[in-house]
């Protein structure tokens, strides 16, 4: 059932105090990839035993195979089951169009990013986009992320090596971090500092001293995107320096594939695979979602 828009603002309002909060007391929201059900309850899961706050995220293919509505109520119904603190976040939504359906769907946080769609985007055309839909958040009082160019990788599990060299190529500055987030006016500030989206044959590395210039550089939120296979030593420097924000996405799709390959080899004979599912690959996923809340210092941290 759709919210209503006194709700939705109430919740909106909510998530931006507990953004604010994570900031000041130095933990980070996980925001986590819904890719279907069971990778959903496998997150409410984790949250609930650990009494931490969480996110959960669609990107524009989720969008178009589940639906935002049914998006809202499977996240809605799931807070309500496991008595858990829960947002939405839109991820990477490739037009202020898209950006635009999530936040009249009732989603908490947008995540608008026109460079997915056209990877050479200019300056202007961001800037403009952006603004466009940090303005269009007002009716709800959604929180708006966004960077200022395209963000590499993919959410897959890459046997690549990771060249820092062409890297470091697109890291966030302070200057430019500062000058995006005043032409805009964005909540949040997605920052490249070595994080890559997906997870490659190497750890990656990344640079805390640019993250704490950075941080000094701007007032608004901070998200580090492309978490997944990233030492969580990282994890638990960042969130002291004050990102608010860690999205994990490949991690978990690993683990899920991993434990139903090995489910359906040990199980041959078993054609329901929800079974499978249930018993065996929820677990594993919740697993890494643990260890995440863990990295991020959110354990008890929940208010639901």
């Amino acid at each position: 059932m759709p919210l209503t828009l006194p709700k939705i603002r109430e919740n909106c309002a909510k998530a931006r105090v507990r953004m604010d909060d994570a900031r000041r007391e130095h933990w980070a929201f996980g925001a986590f990839n819904l890719d279907d059900e069971p990778t959903l309850i496998a997150v409410a899961k984790a949250a609930q035993k650990h009494n931490a706050p969480v996110l959960v995220e669609v990107s524009h293919g989720e969008v178009n195979d589940i639906g935002l509505d049914n998006i809202r109520d499977l996240v809605d119904n799931t807070k309500a089951t496991y008595g858990i603190e829960m947002y939405v976040n839109l991820d990477h939504s490739p037009s202020v169009e898209a950006a635009k359906a999530g936040i009249e769907a009732g989603f908490e946080f947008i995540h608008i990013d026109i460079s997915q769609a056209d990877h050479n985007a200019s300056d202007e055309q961001i800037i403009a986009a952006t603004k466009e839909v940090v303005e269009y958040a007002k009716l709800t009082g959604a929180s708006v992320e966004s960077e200022p160019h395209y963000f590499g990788g993919s959410s897959n599990l890459h046997t690549e090596t990771i060249d820092y060299d062409e890297i470091k190529k697109t890291f966030s500055t302070p200057d430019a971090a500062r000058a995006f987030v005043e032409s805009t006016g964005i909540d949040t500030f997605a920052a490249a500092i070595g994080n890559l989206h997906g997870k490659y044959s190497v750890p990656k590395v990344l640079d805390l001293e640019l993250l704490k210039r950075i941080r000094e550089s701007i007032e608004c939120n901070i998200s580090l995107h492309g978490g997944s296979g990233t030492p969580g030593h990282y994890f638990k420097d960042a969130v002291k320096i004050g990102v608010s924000k860690i999205n994990i996405n490949s991690d978990m799709r690993i683990a899920y594939r991993l434990a139903l390959e090995k489910s359906l080899k040990e199980n041959p004979d078993e054609y329901s695979v929800a079974k499978l599912i249930t018993k065996d690959v929820v677990g594993s996923v919740q697993g890494v979602v643990e260890s995440k809340i863990a990295d991020f210092n959110s354990s008890g941290k929940a208010r639901p």
